[in-house]
């Protein structure tokens, strides 16, 4: 639950203080600008509101590792909702619109997490978890799109360790592998989820694991 808070605020707090140029900037998800990704943080915390308070009266179907389901192909960027998405940042026509409705709203879903009962059944996408398995689900999300925020901000700070550290642990527990020693937190999650190329070097580390690669999760 505190690694939820963690890793969210840190979010939060790099979308408040980027200045408005760097939503026009392209983001790590592919085909959204920055301004596209924070429409989608957005989403997110709106997710987190609605499933925070949708109780379930069914065992747990899933935790914070099989909430997560693997694509076979990586994103495009042409899917219908992601193409909404830009439709939708494009609406707000000025970033500091989308920093008060992400502050609004993420500061509402920070609020009902931390007021959570972590043993409470909560149900989304047809499936039931503990609410401190699918707040602890998030920690990935969040850790993820921080990444995916400051691909091309350099400047800008990036997650939090302990949320990169617990991200590359679901990441493993979803390979089940562990990736190299070698290897940063940052830079296994990188690679693990195909944000990024291996080169040759890291695909060597990699050995049998690079076949499994790139996990696509949603």
């Amino acid at each position: 639950m505190d690694l939820f808070s963690c890793s969210w605020a840190a979010l939060r707090t790099a979308v408040a203080e980027l200045p408005d140029k760097d939503f026009a900037q392209p983001s790590g998800c592919t085909g959204w600008l920055v301004r596209d990704l924070v429409c989608h943080l957005i989403i997110d915390a709106q997710d987190v509101l609605i499933t925070l308070v949708t109780p379930a009266e069914t065992e747990p179907t899933r935790d914070a590792v099989t909430y997560w389901d693997v694509a076979e192909t990586p994103p495009t960027g042409d899917d219908p909702l992601d193409a909404l998405i830009v439709r939708l940042a494009a609406a707000y026509e000025e970033p500091e619109l989308l920093k008060f409705h992400l502050d609004d709203v993420g500061s509402a879903a920070g609020r009902a997490a931390e007021q959570a009962d972590p043993s409470q059944w909560v149900s989304t996408r047809g499936e039931v978890l503990t609410a401190g398995d699918y707040l602890s689900a998030y920690v990935l999300e969040w850790t993820l799109h921080h990444l995916d925020l400051v691909t091309h901000l350099p400047d800008v700070a990036g997650p939090p360790a302990e949320g990169l550290a617990r991200s590359r642990q679901m990441v493993e527990e979803i390979a089940r592998a562990g990736f190299p020693t070698s290897f940063s937190d940052k830079d296994a999650l990188l690679i693990g989820t195909g944000r990024r190329a291996p080169t040759d070097a890291e695909k060597s580390e990699l050995g049998q694991l690079a076949a499994k690669l790139p996990l696509v999760l949603g």
